[in-house]
Order: C-alpha cells, then structure tokens, then sequence
C-alpha cells in the first residue's frame, strides 16, 4: 500500500462506495465500566427494532467495518465495539470471551436494545466470531441470528495448549514518526491483499501517538493472556451462518468438516472463493451482499 502523511491522498484509488461509506460519519459512544471503558460506534437506523453487532478479530478495531457497516441494510441498526484492549478501549489484565461477552452486553443495555422488541444479530470475524457464537450459545434468549466469518470452529476435545499464536509475541514497539509504523502494518495471519486502500485506511486507525512515540492501540499482553474456548461447546441454536474464505489458510479440511457435521440443522455455510482469512477485506462487496440476504429472510420469519 502506498504511506504518505495523507490519509485522503493515499486512498485516491479507492472505489467511490468506499469513500461513500467512510464519509457516512457514525454515532461514538464510551461505556464506562469497572475493568476499564469500552469505545464504540452506532449507525443508526430510524424506527427499526433490529440490531447488528460486529464484531472484529484479535488486534482489530471498530474501524475495520466503516466501509462495510453503512451497506448492510437500511432497516438494521449497526454497532460496532472495540473489544477490551484493542482500538480505543482500556488495556486489562487478563483478556477471555465472558469479559468480551459481558462488555459487548454492557453495550446493549446502555443503548436499552435488551428487549422484546428488538431483534439482536450477531455478526464476528476470526476472534469476533468465537465471541459471537459464543454470545449466542450462552445468550440464546438474546440473539436472533449468527454469522461466524472465517472462525476456524474446532472440537471441544481439540488442545489449545498446541495452539500457536499468529499475534506479536513481543513487547510493544516505539517507532520515531507515523510512516515508520505505518509501513510495518502487516495482517495476521500474513496473506495478500489486493485492496491496499482498505489496508491503508484500517492502519491509519491501528496506531497511536504516545509519549515514547508512535505505537499500536492493542494490548500486547492480549495475545499470551487470551484464556482461549478450552474444552467449549458451541451449542447455539438460532439461525445461523459461516462465511469461509476459499483461499482461508485457517480452515483445513478437518475443521469444515467438523462444521458441517456438527452445525448441519441450523447453519447454512457460504465459501467466498477469492478471499483469504481476511474476508471483510479481500472481498467486502460479496461479503456484505450474503450478508444482507440471509439478515432479510431471518428478520422476515
């Protein structure tokens, strides 16, 4: 991707519905709470009772949906949360999925969407899907529909104690200016992307200015204190989906089948063949155009 001082001039390439949907300003909101405040972002809709939650990956941040969250249909309104430790919410001690959970539901009960007249769907990529099927296994009452984008879903016997971190397993860096730590944006898992003005964007909003210099928003203790679903079962029974990238390096054989054998009542799986683990980024028009499909005939039943 082309770093300049100018975040306009570098996405000049970019699609006129990305500079449309960026230029859709949404609602910022803070939640304080006792383990440290939670930032978050609202597109609201007027006079609709249905509620979108997304729900970004492991070192994400709320920004990484601007371009796709004013697409998704007009008759749901959209949230999107920086989790605990990443984007502009409080770094914590320690980092697991009741703590993601609770906070998201903090959320929803300072914007009073925890009712019978509102519909809540829940929609995750990566880690945010872990956390959204998650909430909709242990909040059955509470979501209405789920869309796991990319999360590798293994079985309940799979040992995590083998799993290997794709996230900086080092303190955080200090760089001297803003294109020095720009330039070393880097997706994780690595993979290409064509798109380098998404690329472009989410990193101008992935750093910060500090008083020892340039850095980025995550918690770098987030990756080695994340207690990860050991042993956990989802059991979620709403109407649901899984998202697969083709070219997905994460979801071998085993696991996909694994999902279809376990999931095969209430969750339909759609395969996006050009993207890689990065789906939001590589292929974000088909990505939201699925999503709007299955949002509409689950709202409509």
């Amino acid at each position: 991707m082309e770093i300049t001082e100018s975040l306009k001039y570098d996405l000049r390439s970019a699609p006129d519905w990305f500079h449309e949907s960026i230029n859709i300003l949404p609602r910022l909101e803070n939640l304080q709470h006792p383990s440290g405040n939670l930032k978050y972002q609202v597109w609201d809709k007027a006079n609709t009772k249905n509620i979108v939650i997304l729900i970004h990956g492991t070192g994400a941040h709320k920004k990484w949906w601007d371009p796709i969250a004013p697409l998704i249909n007009k008759n749901f309104t959209v949230i999107a949360p920086d989790l605990p430790g990443m984007g502009e919410s409080s770094h914590r001690s320690e980092y697991n999925f009741d703590a993601f959970s609770e906070s998201i539901l903090g959320i929803l009960k300072q914007e009073e969407f925890i009712d019978n007249a509102h519909r809540v769907y829940f929609i995750g990529h990566s880690l945010g899907g872990h956390v959204a099927g998650f909430m909709a296994s242990e909040l059955p009452q509470l979501a209405s529909g789920l869309v796991m984008i990319d999360s590798p879903i293994r079985p309940p016997t799979y040992d995590y104690g083998t799993h290997i971190s794709t996230g900086p397993l080092r303190k955080i860096k200090y760089y001297e200016d803003k294109i020095s730590i720009l330039k070393r944006f880097r997706l994780m898992p690595l993979q290409d992307c064509n798109n380098s003005w998404y690329l472009r964007y989410i990193a101008e909003h992935s750093i910060q200015e500090v008083e020892s210099g340039w850095r980025w928003r995550f918690d770098d203790k987030l990756f080695a204190t994340l207690r990860r679903l050991q042993s956990y079962e989802f059991k979620f029974q709403c109407p649901s989906l899984f998202i697969a990238g083709g070219k997905s390096l994460l979801l071998e054989s085993k696991i996909m089948s694994y999902i279809k054998e376990t999931f095969q009542d209430h969750m339909s799986i759609e395969v996006i063949e050009n993207a890689a683990h990065h789906v939001p980024l590589d292929e974000p028009l088909e990505l939201i155009k699925i999503i709007n499909e299955y949002l509409l005939k689950w709202s409509d039943e």
